[in-house]
């Protein structure tokens, strides 16, 4: 169900808030950062003290820059900071979560168990640990946090500047993997609405560059591709190079574009003692079902899963079985 017609839930739970958190997934992207800015102007339209929590100690570069540019724009606190910066009413704070409705994905767990009131807003499927006791606005047909948050600010007719509109535009360019991936009418509408507020493709794509480097280091991981089902893409980083997450989604979203392939799962080193996978899909291949069942979050069309002190081929052996699994 559209945001829209769930704005009923969303207002009765900001009106009586006084103080407001908006806190999205570990690792920041661009869709995760852009909801919360989008949804934190919409907040300060509204006269409520609204602060974003980020605990990532890394970020991604488009994440990067644009804290880097709105540094002293928007309150940024850490979750240890939370109790300080609550209103002494707890019935008058809230926290919402953007872009994950998963408990063991948020930036900080503990910090749920803070407040009384909370209200999820994301596109992502529901599955077992999707947070239980809070008001929920999922969407699971849209492209992006960044549409529905759009949609809204669309339909408020919320004044917003350029650079906020390009920044939204951007989660949206991200998450469609440039409008190739879950896209529907409404999102290049949404596409067309935020520039018509002044959002820059030129600056959307700066904010998406990539660097040469990381570039050439998620090539290698295109030489080693074998398939699983006929329809599946595979294939996993050697243990002695270590990439960023957003490496692995990257190939994962290459995959896709490859004849007959349905789905990518993308194995490599993220930590010195951390294993990364990512996997995307079309949306005829529930990804979703496998990542659970691994321990990692997803919907259909893309998810990630994180393993601590194992091994690439240990992750490897796990993936194909419940695959094979799945398959019969």
């Amino acid at each position: 169900m559209s945001i829209i017609k769930e704005r009923k839930k969303l207002n009765r739970a900001v009106r009586k808030a006084k103080t407001i958190f908006l806190m999205a997934h570990r690792d920041l992207d661009l869709d995760a950062l852009g909801s919360s800015i989008g949804m934190n102007m919409i907040l300060k339209r509204r006269k409520k003290k609204c602060f974003i929590i980020i605990d990532d100690k890394t970020h991604e570069p488009g994440v990067e820059k644009v804290l880097r540019e709105l540094e002293g724009c928007i309150d940024i606190i850490k979750s240890e900071d939370v109790e300080q910066n609550k209103h002494p009413k707890e019935s008058k704070n809230l926290l919402m979560i953007l872009d994950t409705n998963k408990t063991e994905l948020v930036q900080n767990k503990d910090v749920l168990k803070q407040f009384n009131h909370k209200i999820v807003i994301d596109h992502h499927d529901l599955g077992k640990t999707s947070i239980k006791d809070a008001i929920m606005i999922n969407d699971n047909k849209v492209s992006s946090t960044c549409e529905m948050i759009a949609s809204l600010i669309e339909y408020y007719d919320v004044e917003i500047d350029s650079y906020y509109a390009t920044i939204l535009l951007s989660g949206i360019v991200l998450d469609t993997n440039n409008y190739t991936l879950n896209t529907t009418s409404e999102t290049f509408y949404m596409s067309y609405y935020l520039t018509s507020l002044g959002a820059s493709a030129k600056k959307v794509q700066y904010l998406l560059k990539q660097d040469l480097q990381e570039y050439t280091e998620r090539q290698k991981l295109l030489s080693a591709i074998e398939t699983i089902n006929n329809n599946i893409a595979f294939t996993k980083a050697t243990p002695y190079t270590q990439y960023r997450r957003e490496d692995l989604a990257k190939v994962a979203d290459t995959l896709l574009f490859f004849n007959n392939i349905e789905a990518s799962f993308v194995i490599g080193k993220i930590g010195k003692d951390t294993i990364g996978l990512s996997a995307r899909s079309l949306g005829n291949y529930d990804i979703g079902k496998v990542l659970e069942k691994l321990g990692g979050g997803g919907d259909t069309f893309n998810g990630a899963a994180k393993f601590e002190k194992t091994t690439i081929s240990k992750v490897e052996q796990e993936l194909k079985k419940i695959i094979k699994e799945e398959g019969e």
